[in-house]
């Protein structure tokens, strides 16, 4: 989609981005977020969380009268008809949730439900910095990892709508067990939690993401063992998905990819050195931050639309 499309077809909609400590809230008119709002997620159940979600969105309707096409981003995996959440292990009681009725019911609207990862994906892809392309795949690496295919200005599903789960791709059979109940996951080896978790059994005492990747640039040499091997693995699994899928463009984004040039330098020197043979790996920093989720999931509800 270009932005002359986006900007001639749509002249608003509401983002919400739903997550396990926050709920963001946006109107995106053309390119330009406004009025965003932040507050805590309820924690006494989904019930709460859709109370919240409605009340923001009236919030801005008021001022925004316009403002009809509504899109709703959450982590976990959605039902297949995209009406539900299965489950958001971050959040206190989301599962099966049926969010799309339990908000036509507080607002009587139709929304449009989305991962929060892929609605990422699409926000990098149409604004952000995989704009300009016509197929990319957005990865943000942080308490765990989550991903989305965008190819021509869509989101890519799959048959079955599971299209893009890069952080339950297997890359260590026997090893730890992710959320999902695999073992050897990519999230479970290279996420922020798993890199915590690592670090703090290297070092014998509690040690955040953060913290093992200063002591690895700083040159302790059992936290440069672990980060090392999270990005290794993030890398190799890039360069097979660029074997796979053959992609213009990987961005990443994330509380772990915000560590900058040492994330980023050897995630690239490891998808370099396992995809040579094949095709070379191009990979961006996102461009959006914590505007992506909002930014993305009012850009679903405009392509779920139209």
């Amino acid at each position: 989609m270009s932005t002359e499309q986006l900007t001639a077809h749509t002249k608003v909609s509401i983002g919400v981005d739903v997550g396990g400590t926050k709920i963001a809230t946006g109107l995106l008119r053309g390119e330009d977020l406004l009025d965003r709002h932040v507050q805590p997620t309820p924690e006494t159940g989904w019930p709460a969380v859709l109370d919240a979600i409605a009340t923001q969105i009236l919030l801005l309707q008021a001022s925004h009268p316009d403002a009809v096409a509504i899109g709703i981003g959450v982590p976990g995996p959605l039902t297949a008809d995209r009406t539900g959440v299965k489950f958001a292990p971050n959040i206190y009681g989301f599962n099966d949730v049926p969010l799309v009725a339990g908000l036509h019911e507080r607002l009587g609207q139709t929304v449009v439900l989305e991962n929060d990862a892929k609605a990422a994906a699409l926000a990098e892809a149409t604004l952000g910095a995989a704009r300009g392309t016509a197929s990319s795949v957005y990865v943000t690496v942080s308490t765990g990892i989550g991903s989305g295919i965008v190819i021509n200005g869509h989101i890519w599903r799959g048959h079955n709508g599971v299209a893009g789960e890069f952080g339950h791709i297997t890359v260590m059979p026997g090893g730890p067990v992710s959320g999902a109940g695999l073992d050897g996951a990519l999230e479970a080896v290279a996420s922020g939690t798993a890199i915590a978790r690592d670090a703090s059994y290297a070092l014998n005492r509690e040690v955040s993401t953060a913290e093992a990747f200063a002591l690895a640039q700083s040159g302790n040499p059992q936290a440069r063992r672990v980060v090392e091997q999270a990005m290794k693995h993030i890398g190799v699994a890039i360069a097979d998905v660029q074997k796979l899928l053959d992609p213009e463009v990987f961005v990443i984004g994330g509380g772990v990819a915000s560590v900058g040039d040492y994330f980023f330098e050897n995630v690239d020197r490891f998808a370099q050195e396992y995809g040579a043979a094949f095709a070379p790996v191009t990979i961006r920093r996102a461009q959006l931050a914590g505007d992506a989720g909002v930014i993305g999931a009012a850009l679903s509800a405009f392509v779920s639309r139209h």
